[in-house]
């Protein structure tokens, strides 16, 4: 297992305890987070789709998913690298504003820096499951 892929593995580790401190501590401090030049989940304000930036970002997109998602299912399936990317593929399930309930496979790119820092993650989605599931209930 690469160093990138043994990242990401502990950082889907601190996801299930719920140890957002620790996740924060693998990304750079000006991290891209869901940047993206035309996102339709964007454009329709699906708030844990929304691009953000640097450390404080991040702490912000958890915060919305601790709001937001119960979360009932996060199975992580495969992680794969090559050279400073690590591709993640997962299965997950969630409720949101306790009224909704959607379930996705979907995949995470992390891009790393030569310190071996997170400075982009991109969340590869049904973006359509993610609007309808936000209308139902956002």
């Amino acid at each position: 297992m690469s160093d990138h892929q043994a990242t990401v593995a502990a950082i889907y580790e601190a996801f299930g305890r719920g140890d957002v401190p620790a996740i924060v501590e693998h990304v750079s401090d000006d991290v891209q987070w869901e940047a993206w030049a035309d996102n339709t989940a964007q454009k329709t304000g699906v708030p844990w789709l929304l691009a953000r930036q640097g450390k404080a970002g991040v702490l912000e997109f958890f915060q919305v998913i601790a709001e937001k998602l119960e979360i009932q299912e996060f199975s992580v399936l495969s992680i794969m690298a090559g050279g400073n990317q690590v591709a993640a593929e997962f299965v997950i399930t969630a409720k949101v504003n306790g009224k909704a309930t959607y379930r996705d496979e979907e995949m995470h790119l992390w891009t790393f820096d030569d310190a071996g820092k997170v400075v982009r993650l991109r969340h590869y989605t049904d973006t359509a499951k993610h609007m309808a599931v936000w209308q139902a209930a956002g």
